[in-house]
């Protein structure tokens, strides 16, 4: 006990105890609050349904692939010669009209080619193969045929592609949600109508999200010689989504 002059000190609060109870005190369990979904007239019903809507559209981006692929006795003329024929490609794609920003090297690669192993020696290395790859994205569809036609004129021996794409893609999803909401809207009223209720209201509403549901399949080429006209079909882009919607039903 301490004191202050001939008068003992009141004593202190243990600070041992202040945090244990700190302690317990931050080791409380925190709820989450769960939302309450809304309430409904007594004696009416919820009907939930999950539609799926569709929006169409004429692809407007084709993105494929083009490059090169050379051999030579050593690494250094296999790499001399890819460099060559792929600055070729390269200068061919601006003179179509291709941006550099839609331009992109996707995979460039140097291998040793082996020889024929004999009397269990290792196989020998014969040469070198060099490979380089673009990653292009044609913004006119419609020249997708003239442009592969140019690369494959200009050195480029492998073309893969197109993959055709939307360039807004968030505006066709948001009108296949539409169309999802209008198609569980009426299967509501034809539910509703079936069991003699009608819908009072809309409960909820739960996006199921929105993507291509069907691309166009691709066009898969190895392009070995110029063709004078290479024919592509760009055909329709299908965006799908889906919704949830609880729906309030009375007589």
């Amino acid at each position: 006990m301490e004191f202050m002059g001939d008068r003992p000190m009141p004593p202190r609060p243990s600070l041992l105890l202040l945090s244990a109870a700190l302690g317990a005190a931050t080791a409380l369990p925190v709820h989450a609050q769960t939302p309450t979904p809304p309430a409904i007239a007594a004696g009416d019903s919820v009907l939930t349904l999950t539609a799926e809507g569709h929006s169409t559209r004429v692809p407007d981006i084709a993105r494929f692939t083009a490059g090169v692929t050379t051999r030579g006795r050593n690494a250094a003329a296999a790499l001399a010669a890819n460099a060559q024929k792929m600055n070729a490609v390269i200068a061919a794609l601006r003179a179509a009209g291709i941006a550099d920003r839609d331009i992109q090297t996707s995979n460039l690669s140097l291998n040793p080619q082996y020889g024929e192993a004999r009397d269990n020696a290792p196989a020998p290395v014969v040469g070198y193969e060099a490979s380089n790859s673009l990653t292009i994205k044609e913004r006119k569809v419609a020249e997708y045929g003239q442009v592969v036609d140019a690369l494959v004129a200009a050195g480029a021996n492998q073309v893969d592609g197109p993959s055709f794409e939307i360039e807004d893609a968030d505006a066709a999803g948001d009108e296949a949600r539409i169309d999802a909401i209008k198609r569980a809207r009426t299967r509501a009223d034809l539910y509703a109508r079936a069991a003699g209720l009608h819908v009072v209201r809309i409960l909820t509403i739960t996006d199921g999200g929105a993507g291509t549901v069907r691309p166009p399949m691709p066009m898969m080429v190895r392009a070995m010689a110029a063709s004078p006209k290479t024919p592509v079909a760009a055909g329709e882009v299908e965006t799908g989504a889906s919704v949830t919607i609880a729906f309030e039903l009375a007589p």
